[in-house]
């Protein structure tokens, strides 16, 4: 049965790079490309302008030049910044929006090192968030010094960050699989989600735009909005028939249950899966499920290119500490053979 579109007009269109967009057709308005992650509300909004057949721009502010107000504004019309995926392009928008929030009127040129120092000890008691605070700061700065001509010296640079947990999120283990799914049952929406993330690999931002226009010839595609990489991966029979129930005039898997046609945000989606781990007793979150996939497919004997593709990244840096520990593993289980 062929699946009604939601937003009549709309295609979907591959570039000559390999990245899929979305075309708009419609008698009467201006041939274009909607902006945005598909169903988000920045799609939504270009669209609706779309059909109206107005430009979408975005709104202006009032900044004074010299100040980070004035600096970010500046760097949000840059090429860099529009060529960066819809997904990270927002958290990147959202950060910025925090900074401004709070020191959008410091000047570009006063801040110091000794001023990123103290900005980053006032959150010594969460160094990712200060670590991606020093980043964000650095990258604004570089933008003005390289681009602008406007300031002189970096005050990230010598700033040393702060200790983090390398290992990061943690990993499910076969065992919590089993209790969420106990607990929740398999016809309920968290194993849908559950089984999403699992055997696609995708993150929670991804996960949450997925919909019946994400799947053409039994394969699951989407484009990672963090790296822009296209995924594109066999659907696995298991994830199958989780999704066979979901309505065809859904406009993504994964909705809020007063209404079939209201998406969460990627915030409010990560916080209510939070809430249904807490439910089940297990100490997992959506990004450690991610690395549960990816472990499972390392074990398997996937290489690190085949971790890479699966995980939507753009080198494999990060899918060799996948294939390193399965193969640690597979030397360990080796050695304690050769002991029987």
């Amino acid at each position: 049965m062929r699946r009604k579109n939601p937003y009549p007009g709309v295609t979907r269109v591959k570039d000559r790079h390999g990245k899929i967009r979305w075309r708009f057709r419609k008698k009467g308005c201006t041939e274009c490309y909607i902006k945005g992650a598909y169903g988000s509300k920045e799609f939504e909004a270009s669209y609706e302008a779309a059909m109206n057949d107005k430009p979408y721009v975005l709104p202006k502010s009032r900044a004074k030049p010299g100040t980070f107000d004035w600096l970010i504004e500046q760097y949000m019309k840059t090429k860099t910044f529009k060529d960066i995926g819809p997904v990270y392009k927002r958290y990147l928008s959202l950060e910025m929006e925090r900074f401004r929030k709070d020191h959008g009127q410091r000047s570009v040129t006063g801040i110091k090192k000794r001023h990123v120092e103290a900005l980053m000890d006032a959150k010594r008691k969460t160094p990712a968030a200060a670590n991606k605070l020093k980043k964000l700061i650095g990258r604004l700065c570089r933008y003005a010094i390289n681009d602008l001509g406007y300031a002189m010296t970096d005050p990230t640079q010598g700033v040393k960050p702060l200790a983090t947990n390398d290992e990061g999120y943690h990993t499910w283990t076969d065992a919590e699989i089993s209790q969420f799914m106990n607990h929740h049952g398999d016809g309920s929406l968290p194993a849908v989600v559950l089984n999403l993330i699992l055997y696609t690999g995708a993150a929670r931002q991804d996960v949450n735009r997925m919909g019946w226009h994400s799947i053409y010839n039994n394969r699951i595609f989407y484009n990672r909005g963090k790296t822009g990489e296209l995924v594109d991966l066999p659907l696995h029979a298991n994830l199958e028939k989780f999704l066979i129930n979901i309505p065809s005039h859904q406009k993504t898997f994964i909705t809020q249950t007063k209404s079939a046609d209201e998406s969460y945000t990627t915030e409010s989606f990560g916080n209510w899966f939070g809430e249904k781990c807490k439910e089940a007793g297990v100490r997992g979150r959506a990004h450690g499920l991610r690395k549960a996939g990816a472990t499972k497919l390392a074990e398997a004997g996937g290489s690190e290119y085949e971790v890479m593709t699966f995980l939507g990244h753009k080198t494999p840096q990060e899918a060799r500490k996948y294939v390193k520990a399965a193969n640690r593993k597979k030397m360990a289980d080796n050695a304690m053979a050769r002991l029987k």
